[in-house]
């Protein structure tokens, strides 16, 4: 069965600090560019970040930038975004994402971040 599987997400106060993860299966998952959107209430799904099958390549939208990192551990098939110096604005359901054959999402993970 492919598939991903979100956790690490939940409440947190503006300036924290999650890390959330996307474990895969099914598929070889270093091969794959690996992809987090998010989507908040009333909002369009977006970009977060993308990352090559090594790592050794990563974008991020600029709404996120020097305050997201995208990382991967292909030997766990798993991976990850580390969020700090959190917003309000940061506010939604993340969803871990890939192209195999088809389009792959996960179930997402809700981040709230509030005072």
């Amino acid at each position: 069965q492919v598939q991903l599987v979100e956790s690490g997400g939940g409440l947190v106060q503006p300036g924290g600090s999650l890390r959330l993860s996307c474990v895969a299966s099914g598929f070889i998952f270093s091969t794959y560019l690996m992809y987090w959107y998010r989507q908040a209430p009333g909002k369009e799904r977006e970009l977060v970040a993308r990352i090559s099958g090594t790592g050794g390549s990563t974008y991020y939208t600029d709404s996120v930038k020097e305050r997201f990192t995208i990382s991967r551990d292909n030997a766990k098939n798993t991976l990850y975004l580390q969020m700090n110096s959190l917003k309000p604005e940061d506010t939604a359901v993340y969803y871990c994402y890939t192209v195999h054959f088809r389009p792959l999402w996960g179930q997402g993970t809700q981040v709230t971040v509030s005072s």
